[in-house]
């Protein structure tokens, strides 16, 4: 099982946050709003492309839509791999962070 990075595990929590199944969009949105931190859509994407290629996420082509002059939306979930590797990277920080908590305490 390979390591998550910071904007790997941000995307997998947005997409469970979202409902388990969503595009890109409110991924990005869901990360600004809960972090603050603002991303572009690449980045997102490019992101989104590396965890499906590593088989943690799991996506469906939508339907054309009007909206998008007939584009379609490519909609992702997050695999069973994905959900054992999230564990376990949130478990590694978990323990790497026990009994330092009086460090993260706001002053």
């Amino acid at each position: 099982m390979s390591a998550l990075g910071e904007l790997e595990t941000l995307v997998l929590l947005a997409i469970l946050r979202l409902g388990g199944e969503t595009y890109g969009v409110p991924v990005r949105d869901e990360i600004e709003t809960r972090t603050g931190r603002r991303l572009t859509r690449g980045a997102i994407y490019t992101a989104l492309a590396r965890l499906e290629k590593k088989n943690y996420l799991d996506s469906t082509v939508g339907p054309p839509t009007p909206m998008r002059g007939g584009k379609a939306k490519r909609f992702y979930s997050v695999s069973g791999l994905g959900m054992e590797t999230l564990r376990g990277s949130t478990r590694v920080m978990e323990r790497m962070r026990a009994g330092l908590e009086a460090l993260f305490i706001d002053k």
